[in-house]
């Protein structure tokens, strides 16, 4: 394969990635890394390292528009990055130590976890209702968000968990290159009791951040080739764009469903390559 083919190639997979990732809601770092592994044979820390670059450019302009919407709490999103920060430059630091079969065991294992989450996903829920807890009004956290019945007040609670959670989640995306938004949600809905929509929005408004401090350890040590980060971006960028588009009018929860088979059968042949020793 030449260098044109290839380019096109990968171009056309970060389109579907993007894509994808755009109408699930997980971002397309999850199809993005195993893809460029196994179909395109690229080693596994260029392949996070293209993938960061894709999701800061892809963050950065949905971010925007969900904070310019009021649905984003920046507040919020300001403070757990510091732990996402602290995290993914421990993740990027231990990626460049951990063995390739390591690294490919790890996503695997995250890949599976997308998937139940992929299929468990829930609607918003009434349980931001109540008293926030004192971390939430000391740091002033509380705020609103935009319904079609008009502003709706929420409060935050659970804010230490929350916190711990962010690391983790910053962890996973210095390591795997991925926006680890999974996580993020899964922390802010469930541990902050964030409604979903805020839960969502603000994860996207901190990937960008989370992955733009990974980033910058891959560039250092290497990881990180032009030749292959342009064609990621660009594809990636189309593809959430249409994705976008799409996701208002197309079967969400088939498309759901398709996606969560699709890498949960990319999270087995990651393990397998990853335990045998292949990749």
């Amino acid at each position: 394969m030449n260098v044109m083919t290839f380019t096109v190639a990968v171009g056309a997979g970060s389109v579907a990635a993007g894509f994808l990732g755009a109408l699930t809601g997980l971002g397309g770092g999850v199809v993005l890394v195993p893809m460029l592994v196994l179909l395109f044979g690229v080693d596994i820390r260029y392949a996070i390292g293209a993938s960061l670059v894709s999701v800061i450019a892809t963050s950065s302009g949905a971010a925007a528009a969900y904070v310019r919407e009021g649905y984003s709490n920046v507040r919020v999103g300001m403070f757990l990055e510091i732990a996402t920060t602290l995290g993914a430059l421990s993740g990027a630091v231990v990626a460049a130590r951990v063995p390739t079969s390591g690294l490919a065991i790890v996503f695997g294992s995250v890949l599976l976890y997308s998937a139940y989450l992929s299929g468990h996903r829930h609607d918003d829920h009434s349980s931001s209702e109540g008293p926030s807890d004192r971390w939430a009004t000391l740091l002033r956290l509380d705020s609103t968000y935009p319904t079609p019945a008009g502003e709706r007040h929420y409060h935050v609670r659970g804010v230490p968990a929350g916190f711990g959670l962010m690391y983790v989640a910053g962890v996973l995306s210095g390591l795997l290159g991925i926006g680890s938004g999974a996580v993020k949600v899964l922390a802010m809905d469930q541990a902050m009791r964030l409604p979903f929509k805020v839960s969502t929005t603000t994860s996207n408004f901190m990937i960008g951040v989370t992955a733009a401090a990974s980033a910058g350890v891959y560039l250092h040590r290497g990881y990180i080739d032009p030749g292959l980060a342009m064609p990621v971006v660009l594809g990636v960028l189309f593809g959430s764009m249409q994705g976008a588009r799409v996701l208002a009018s197309a079967p969400a929860h088939r498309l759901r469903f398709v996606f969560m088979w699709v890498i949960v059968a990319l999270a087995a042949e990651m393990l397998f390559n990853g335990v045998t020793g292949r990749i």
